[in-house]
């Protein structure tokens, strides 16, 4: 299942069942990688259960691709979120040029390691 594009979700929180469906995955997992990535779920409905916002959505989908289509280990995925955070830290100084270059490399990077993977 390729990782899902963000602009297409039209609603304002989803919930962990629509969310495994959209990724293919189990919920359970859902809620391994919010322990393990240690990211909090801004909302819960009255009965408990989690509404997942566009912006945890995007995180999830970092890992998702990170983890299932990439192949990093957990640790590894964790290590490659804290320094694309660091990147987009850094990048936010640097003119919109250098900025737009500093993206596509990161982008011609991932495509370079999963042709790698493909091998």
């Amino acid at each position: 299942m390729p990782t899902i594009d963000i602009q297409h979700l039209s609603k304002l929180y989803y919930s962990i069942g629509e969310l495994s469906t959209l990724f293919g995955v189990n919920a359970s997992l859902l809620r391994f990688w919010e322990k393990e990535f240690q990211f909090v779920i801004s909302k819960k409905n009255a009965k408990g259960n989690r509404l997942y916002s566009i912006k945890e959505i995007e995180k999830i989908n970092r890992i998702y691709l990170l983890v299932k289509i990439e192949g990093y280990t957990i640790e590894g995925a964790k290590k490659a979120l804290k320094s694309k955070e660091k990147s987009t830290v850094s990048e936010n100084n640097l003119n919109p040029e250098e900025s737009k270059n500093s993206a596509l490399i990161v982008k011609l990077e991932s495509i370079k390691h999963r042709l790698n993977l493909l091998k």
